[in-house]
Formats: C-alpha cells, sequence, structure tokens
C-alpha cells in the first residue's frame, strides 16, 4: 500500500515488521522495560502517586466487640505529565525504489522505516538512560572497588549492600539491575563472579555467561544490560561510538506497575494515543516536487519520575528515589 498524495497513511504494517527488528537483542533497548508505556487519551494531565509515607506503614487492625474497623484514610497524591512530539521523516525516491524492489519488492519500504525507527528509539532510550543515571535525580553510593578491577572487585557484596539499602528504603526488593554493556563485561572477568560461577553453573564457559545467569549469581530477578550505542561525533566527522548506557553507573530498580497506581516504582512513558496510539506510529505520504514517497516515524510521549507535586509545583513525594539505589565509580576512569 503506497500513499498516492500529501495525505499522510498510516502503516501499521510496517510498524509492527519494523519493531520485531527493534526489540530483538540487536538494538540493545531496555528503556522502556523500565518506564513501560502507559498510553493516555491525554496530552497532558496529572496522575495517582501513592504518597510516601504510606508505603511501609503498620497500622492498628485491632477492632473491638462492636466496633469499627480501623479503615485506610491517606489519599493519592498527584504527579503531573506533559507529553511533546518526537518525530523524524525518512524520503524514498522513485529511483530507489526501482533499485531496492528490483532486489526484493517492499524493502526500500521497510529500510526507510528502519532508519526513521531506529532514531525515535535510539532517542528514547538516550533520554531514559540520561534519567536513571543521573546525580541529578538520584544520589550515588560509590563503590570502594571498581568492577573492572577483577581481582579486588566484589560485586556480589556490593549488589547485597545495595538490596538490604533499597529494601529499608521502600520496603520492597528491587526488580532489576541495570548496568551498561561493557560493564557486563567487566563482570564476567571479576575473580568473585568467577569463583561463584563454579558452584552454581559448573563447567559453564565464562565468555558465554547470560544475563540470566549473572542475575543467579547476583541474587537479582534479572538484570538488565543497556547494549545501544551511538555516534557522538558532529555531523561530518569521524564516527566516535559512544554507549547509551554510562559504564560509571549501574542501578538497582523497582518497575512501575501500570495497572495498579498504589504501587511503587520508577515511573512511566506517557504517550498520548489520540495522536501517537503506538510507540511509535508510522505514516506515510507522497511528495511529487521531490519524487519521493516519505516515511515518518513519530510518537507523543513523556517519560515521567514517579513523583508528586503540590499546588505550587514544589516535590512532595519523591517516589522513584525510593526505588532506585544508584551505583557509582563503577569503572576505573
Amino acid at each position: 500500500m503506497r500513499a498516492k498524495s500529501d495525505a499522510a497513511i498510516y502503516r501499521p504494517d510496517l510498524g509492527i515488521a519494523v519493531l520485531e527488528y527493534a526489540e530483538g537483542a540487536t538494538m540493545g533497548l531496555i528503556g522502556t522495560q523500565l518506564m513501560p508505556v502507559f498510553p493516555t487519551s491525554l496530552q497532558a494531565a496529572s496522575y495517582p502517586v501513592i504518597p510516601k509515607e504510606a508505603l511501609m506503614k503498620l497500622p492498628d487492625v485491632n477492632r473491638a466487640p462492636r466496633g469499627r474497623y480501623n479503615r485506610g484514610d491517606w489519599e493519592y497524591e498527584r504527579g503531573k505529565f506533559s507529553t511533546s512530539e518526537k518525530g523524524w521523516e525518512e524520503p524514498v525516491d522513485d529511483a530507489e525504489r526501482k533499485l531496492l524492489d528490483r532486489e526484493a519488492p517492499g524493502m526500500a519500504d521497510f529500510v526507510a522505516t528502519k532508519r526513521g525507527m531506529n532514531h525515535i528509539l535510539k532517542r528514547q532510550e538516550k533520554r531514559i538512560a540520561d534519567i536513571l543515571f543521573s546525580e541529578t535525580y538520584f544520589s550515588a553510593n560509590a563503590i570502594t572497588h571498581e568492577w573492572d578491577d577483577a581481582t579486588n572487585a566484589v560485586p556480589i557484596d556490593d549488589v547485597n549492600d545495595g538490596v538490604l539499602s533499597f529494601r529499608s528504603a521502600c520496603g520492597m526488593l528491587p526488580d532489576a539491575l541495570v548496568i551498561a554493556y561493557s560493564t557486563f563485561q567487566d563482570l564476567k572477568n571479576c575473580d568473585q563472579i568467577v569463583n561463584r560461577l563454579k558452584y552454581t553453573f559448573p563447567g559453564l564457559d565464562i565468555n558465554r555467561m547470560s544475563s540470566q545467569q549473572l542475575a543467579a549469581v547476583l541474587n537479582v530477578p534479572q538484570v538488565l544490560i543497556g547494549g545501544a550505542v551511538y555516534d557522538s561525533a558532529g555531523r561530518g566527522l569521524d564516527a566516535s561510538i559512544a554507549d547509551m548506557w554510562s559504564n560509571e553507573y549501574a542501578a538497582l530498580v523497582k518497575i512501575a506497575n501500570k495497572e495498579d497506581f498504589a504501587e511503587p516504582g520508577l515511573g512511566f512513558t506517557f504517550l498520548w494515543t489520540e495522536d501517537s496510539p503506538e510507540n511509535p506510529i508510522v505514516e506515510q505520504y507522497r511528495e511529487e516536487q521531490t519524487r519521493s514517497d516519505i516515511f515518518r516515524v513519530r510518537h507523543h510521549v513523556d517519560e515521567c519520575l514517579m513523583k508528586s507535586y503540590d499546588s505550587s509545583g514544589n516535590a512532595v513525594s519523591d517516589i522513584a528515589a525510593a526505588c532506585v539505589y544508584l551505583f557509582g565509580n563503577v569503572t576505573t576512569i
């Protein structure tokens, strides 16, 4: 199906096909696993946030004969979000289409959409990475022996101490440990990890250790590895490949449950569905002046930490801060 005019048509078929590629191991995207997509019909609004004081209270549940039961009387506080549009277009010239479609019909559409999707999803990943691995939002807890110090590093002890501190802050256990790809490689060489693996997974080739096996060794539900990279050099300069997830940090995280606002978590990715029903949406239109089909990938989103505010805009309950334990000094600089 090709657009024949400058009126954009919705291409969910392309969106599904390209997302299957994007959500695979190739791109290493983990952002929306940490800040789940929350579809909303509103572009900007408030949403319910559990008061911080309600996280770990132990109320009196005794009832006297003929007396009333005690009841919960706390009320939700209000967080806020305001989505904004992000988008990218990729043209497919008629001559380029002929060349590509000669090899494989439909390839031109897929390639153009993949390029656009790559820009949109990687930008979203970078925004979430910059939120979580940031001392602007979370206090960093410095590791004594960096995890790239194979002989002296004690990541098992560090994570265990972090879990205990995490539990004391929010009364729950973390859902995941988040690390950069290079940190994952460093942990494979740590003596403490290698020695523990000998007993946990006897006969395992350390170079083939999976994130699930690392999670078992560190005693966390899962390890999410941020593998996405980007070219940090300016346009026209030689490529300089950089990780989106800094190897200077790691984090224990409680992931928000979009089905239950009474459950604390890091935050959400709010998606305004009236404008972009999917994250992201794919559209196509015809541009005769360039003899090209234009493929547009876009979404209307806001990545929000779970935090409530008063009527003056001052933070009241910083739930996200209680749901993240940020490790600093993870790598030797």
